[in-house]
């Protein structure tokens, strides 16, 4: 079923859209998740709680596209319960591994520029994301957004890990410098 039909579904309050998307989303949303926890309950009720918050959000929001849409609530869900569960013990892992990287990369911004910011910055992102080869935007985004591990991401490309991390190395670099020249305060 196309995501148009599945969208309506969630418009006409027919339950037959939840099952809809988890026959065409399931896997999509258990691999989000699953990246952020390493754990197969904890990522099954971070996409169960998907389905319910992807049925209290439409309407009256209509999603352009139902994955990223999905993809979305997943991962902010997976890091709400991930920082839950590493709130008193901090331990290894992907997430502060990742998230460590960037952080000479992106701003860090007070809760009043926050609302503003975001979207300004999700916009020089998607800029800086659209000038990348697509070998080092699928290396970026399976890295940052999914949280994938360098050799996962190494293995899936069919090149070695040693070529992702350099990779990733100098997009940090280059991401700092773009964002430095578009104003923005590191």
């Amino acid at each position: 079923m196309d995501d148009k039909k599945i969208i309506d579904l969630y418009w006409n309050r027919s339950e037959t859209a939840i099952s809809e998307t988890a026959r065409k989303y399931g896997r999509y949303c258990s691999h989000i998740a699953y990246h952020i926890l390493h754990n197969s309950q904890d990522c099954e009720e971070c996409v169960n709680d998907t389905y319910l918050r992807a049925w209290n959000t439409i309407p009256p929001h209509r999603p352009n596209r139902l994955s990223v849409f999905l993809g979305k609530i997943v991962r902010n869900l997976s890091l709400d319960r991930y920082d839950s569960y590493t709130a008193q013990k901090r331990g290894g892992g992907q997430v502060p591994l990742a998230l460590h990287e960037l952080k000479d990369c992106v701003p860090a911004s007070s809760d009043t520029e926050q609302a503003v910011g975001e979207l300004a910055l999700a916009e020089l992102l998607n800029r800086f994301l659209a000038g990348l080869k697509p070998q080092q935007r699928i290396m970026f985004v399976q890295r940052y957004w999914y949280l994938c591990p360098v050799k996962e991401i190494a293995a899936e490309l069919g090149v070695g890990q040693s070529k992702v991390k350099m990779t990733l190395l100098r997009l940090r670099s280059s991401l700092k410098q773009f964002l430095e020249e578009e104003g923005v305060d590191i």
